[in-house]
Formats: structure tokens, C-alpha cells, sequence
């Protein structure tokens, strides 16, 4: 069973991640606390357990796949980062962090950014700034 909530531009070309964990379940309910993401897609089996979904962070999209084969927790590190721009890298670190993320580098000033980096319960590391204005 799915759902699917449409995007008024889907002929646009987009990349979008697509991450391995070991449970889409925790990480939907983890992505909402942290990031405050909105469902646009759910792929429930027949058991009806969700095992791929489309997220939203503010307009950018990424996918989420339970594959425990792939997963960070089970190959190792993830062999990439994402970074989120936002208004106030601050609130999202400290909510990211809320949610159960472990900090890797605290938000701080440096190179024309403000920025910090959380580990999520997944593996995946994430990078949550801002430019700086001159």
C-alpha cells in the first residue's frame, strides 16, 4: 500500500539522497522531531510496516529505504554528508540534537558560514548552517 502526495513540478530534474536504514519507521519519527520533514510518499509492505519513504525539508526531498544491508550502522560511516541551509542553524542543531543526533562539531563561525554537525541515529551526518552576509 502507498501514498503519494503530489508536487505541482514533477518535470523538473532533481536530485534528491536516498538513505539505507535499518528501520523507516524510526527514521520518518526521527526526521519530524529533528528537521520538522513533511511525508510526501509511503511505501508500506503488505504487513503494512513502511519500508520507503519521500521526505520533505522545507522543499528539498530525499528518500528513505529500509535496506539493513546498506545501512550505515551495518557497512559503517556513510560515505557522504548532507548540509542544510536554513534561517537559524542554531534552533535546528539544538532541535537535531533533541531528537536523538550526536554532535560532531558544535554550530560555529568560520570560512563565511555559520555552521554545526550532528551524526543522526542512522549514521548519517548532516551539516546544519548559513552564509554569512557580508
Amino acid at each position: 500500500m502507498s501514498s503519494y502526495s503530489p508536487k505541482s513540478d514533477r518535470d523538473k530534474t532533481n536530485i534528491a539522497p536516498w538513505l539505507s536504514v535499518s528501520n523507516v519507521a524510526e527514521a520518518i519519527n526521527y526526521y519530524q522531531a529533528a528537521f520538522g520533514v513533511v511525508k510526501l510518499y509511503l511505501l508500506n509492505d503488505d504487513n503494512g510496516k513502511p519500508v520507503v519513504t519521500q521526505l520533505s525539508l522545507g522543499g528539498a526531498d530525499f528518500w528513505i529505504q529500509e535496506d539493513p544491508d546498506s545501512s550505515p550502522d551495518t557497512v559503517g560511516r556513510g560515505s557522504f554528508r548532507m548540509i542544510v541551509t536554513v534561517k537559524d542553524p542554531d534552533s535546528m542543531f539544538e532541535q537535531a540534537l533533541v531528537a536523538g543526533a550526536t554532535e560532531v562539531a558544535p554550530v560555529s563561525e568560520g570560512y563565511g558560514w555559520r555552521v554545526g554537525r550532528v551524526v543522526d541515529p542512522f549514521g548519517y551526518h548532516w551539516e546544519i548552517g548559513k552564509p554569512l552576509s557580508n
